[in-house]
């Protein structure tokens, strides 16, 4: 039997409203009354997500900005890998189209240069708020991670291909949503620090179930005993893991009807 299940939030816990089913809510009580271990993996800030750690009454470790951080089962901040203060200027320092938003994940705050209209309703049940500050400031600073969203799905991946060409090997660049492109420290991952926090539970990997719609899922979702890809996942995260199984959309609750047939 499984001891632990890792889920992912946008796309996978939440629904495109962007709010956890009061089904899902039951499923996962259920499951973790009977003493496995749930954690949540996201792209999400710490403070964002501990709202819905808390929400469906969790305990454990919580991997968040996509593995840059790691909070335990009493909230305290035990990993954090930071983008170096000299990487940072020099992404401050390109040019990026109007059209593409613009975040920095830094400690406890979320920054940007301007408000982003679209990306309201992601955060409405979490009310976690947006800090208006020039990137200038946050010159040779370390920061958690950044982050670009614009619904010009090629606008993105020409930026991905300026990013590569530039940081290859000196960052982490991905996908959480095909509409939000990440940038992180080199070699974070979700996968990466989920496998630390499972040595730490001696629990081994094959004893693990994960649950993933985008490609900053495919480390945990390649490492899990059984990684499970969301039917409305990233397509390139089915051509990149053929033999996963994929299962029903996060709109027609996915991940809960998986995880009654699997445990109730």
């Amino acid at each position: 039997m499984y001891k632990a299940v890792i889920c992912d939030m946008d796309g996978t816990l939440l629904n495109s409203n962007h709010v956890i089913s009061g089904y899902t809510k039951e499923v996962i009580k259920k499951v973790h009354e009977k003493g496995v271990q749930i954690f949540i993996a996201t792209g999400r800030h710490h403070k964002d997500a501990m709202v819905y750690k808390k929400m469906l009454g969790l305990d454990s470790y919580l991997i968040t900005s996509n593995g840059a951080t790691v909070h335990d089962g009493n909230d305290k901040e035990i990993i954090a890998f930071n983008i170096p203060a000299d990487i940072t200027t020099e992404i401050i320092d390109m040019e990026i189209a109007p059209a593409i938003h613009k975040s920095i994940y830094q400690g406890d705050f979320w920054y940007a240069e301007e408000i982003s209209e679209f990306l309201k309703p992601f955060y409405k049940e979490a009310s976690f708020p947006c800090h208006i500050k020039p990137f200038s400031e946050l010159r040779n600073q370390e920061v958690t991670k950044f982050f670009y969203v614009c619904e010009d799905e090629e606008k993105l991946a020409h930026l991905e291909q300026r990013f590569v060409a530039k940081f290859d090997g000196n960052l982490n660049i991905t996908y959480s949503l095909p509409i939000c492109l990440e940038l992180l420290r080199a070699g974070v991952s979700k996968g990466g620090v989920l496998k630390k926090i499972l040595e730490k539970l001696n629990i081994k990997a094959e004893e693990t179930i994960a649950f993933g719609d985008g490609l900053n899922d495919y480390e945990m979702l390649k490492m899990a005993g059984r990684g499970l890809i969301m039917g409305n996942a990233n397509y390139r995260l089915q051509q990149y893991l053929p033999n996963n199984e994929v299962i029903d959309t996060n709109d027609n609750d996915g991940l809960a009807k998986y995880l009654t047939k699997l445990f109730l």
